[in-house]
């Protein structure tokens, strides 16, 4: 190996190592170890401006392919049309949120089913998934969790089967869609897939697996969702779902502004609208109908993830400049000995242990170079590989408290609440609903791939 390499894949390891160690704040390490890679890698042992610039990809928003895209382009380091549209859906989510939007939803929903334990359990469920198909996960979490626990002390039943189910299905909705976690927007960025493309491939395999885990997940906390007490819960005397809405203009104007979000992600492969393009206009039209309340939507914005995603890819983009992820891509192929259905097992199954364990996101960020090459080498389509990588990495953060962000904010209002929740308590049920998702999702990739 190179000095270049050996300095890539240190930086890389010792960056992975802090995240899973969670000492450092993420942001702080990702960015520090891109520059890191930009000055020791590039700089001193390449002497090459051009991988910097390459690494950096700034030229790209000065091209029409990054705001309106006819044909596939090549992506490499910053990925900017992900950081755009993350930050664009933040400050949409921010302004749903004010308006009391998810509160509202929750309420309603559990009135709607008159505030009957297992009803709300399986709605929640149904729920969670299907926001977390438009809406980031650690957001859906954030609010179903809080509102479970509001229900649960007026209803009078555990809470903690109900947030873990949400957890689970909040992950796998939003393997679903190319918004749904941010390891499909990354696949669906660099790859160039349209939202109808997940929908239809892994959408389709998301909507077997949840009627699967609700069935499963019914079933393994029917007995610990049962009323602590045994009186009837009069629903009149209970919060209407009204009073979440804190400003009626505001709460339909950012319903609005979702209603044009989910139909601009629909349709970007037929008005050939980027992502890019649609967190922008989504992010200035919140925005500009948020008045004076604009700049306090602005500072609520996480700006330390998008830090976190800039450091990451520059990183990720040390490996692809020096030919390390060519070697573990080869490295693949020749354990695979060629036969297409292991390679599609050892991707799947491999990143949703390491998921499991490690953030999710710069693992499919370092993927998606790897199955690139193991497609242009041995001839397996790189769409049927991108399914494989965003099924294995959403659904296998879900195995342990550590595995996804969601994973982590579910547990905290659990916590927050007098509700902790240990390792035990956690993977005891939701693991083996993982390993089930898996093995389904495995099937359904060779009956329909291979």
């Amino acid at each position: 190996m190179s000095a270049a390499q050996v300095f890539a894949v240190v930086i890389f390891a010792a960056m992975f190592i802090m995240i899973v160690l969670d000492k450092i704040e993420r942001h702080y390490v990702t960015l520090g170890s891109g520059i890191l890679t930009l000055g020791v890698v590039f700089g001193i042992c390449m002497k090459n401006g051009e991988a910097i610039w390459n690494t950096l990809a700034l030229k790209g928003f000065a091209t029409k392919d990054f705001w309106y895209q006819v044909t596939e382009s090549e992506s490499k380091g910053i990925n900017w049309a992900t950081i755009i549209f993350i930050a664009g859906m933040m400050v949409m989510v921010e302004g749903m949120a004010k308006a009391g939007f998810f509160r509202w939803l929750c309420m309603k929903i559990a009135f709607i089913v008159k505030c009957r334990t297992i009803p709300v359990f399986i709605t929640f469920m149904i729920m969670s998934a299907v926001l977390s198909m438009f809406i980031d996960s650690i957001t859906v979490i954030m609010f179903l969790a809080a509102v479970t626990v509001e229900l649960a002390q007026l209803l009078h039943f555990n809470p903690v089967p109900m947030i873990l189910s949400e957890i689970f299905c909040a992950n796998l909705g939003g393997s679903a869609t190319m918004c749904g976690d941010p390891p499909n927007i990354i696949v669906g960025t660099s790859i160039g897939l349209s939202f109808f493309d997940f929908l239809t491939n892994t959408g389709l395999c998301a909507a077997i697996c949840l009627v699967v885990s609700v069935v499963f997940l019914y079933f393994a906390f029917r007995k610990e969702l049962a009323s602590t007490t045994g009186e009837k819960v009069d629903i009149s005397k209970l919060p209407k779902p009204s009073e979440a809405i804190t400003n009626k203009k505001d709460f339909v104007i950012s319903s609005i502004i979702f209603g044009c979000a989910v139909i601009l992600l629909i349709t970007h492969s037929m008005t050939h609208l980027t992502v890019a393009s649609i967190g922008l206009f989504i992010a200035v039209i919140t925005l500009l109908t948020s008045g004076k309340d604009a700049p306090g939507l602005l500072k609520k914005v996480d700006y330390k993830t998008l830090v976190f995603f800039i450091g990451l890819f520059i990183v990720v983009g040390g490996l692809e400049e020096t030919g390390i992820l060519e070697l573990i891509a080869k490295f693949i192929k020749n354990i695979s000995g060629g036969n297409t259905m292991l390679m599609v097992a050892i991707i799947l199954w491999v990143s949703a242990i390491a998921s499991a364990f490690v953030d999710n996101i710069p693992f499919a960020a370092t993927m998606v170079p790897v199955i690139e090459s193991l497609s242009e080498t041995t001839g397996v389509s790189l769409h049927t590989l991108a399914w494989t990588l965003s099924i294995g990495t959403d659904i296998g953060g879900s195995a342990t408290p550590i595995g996804a962000s969601a994973n982590v904010v579910g547990t905290s209002v659990a916590a927050k609440n007098g509700y902790p929740i240990s390792w035990g308590r956690y993977c005891k049920k939701i693991a083996p609903a993982t390993v089930i998702v898996l093995a389904i999702s495995t099937g359904y990739i060779f009956l329909r791939y291979l």
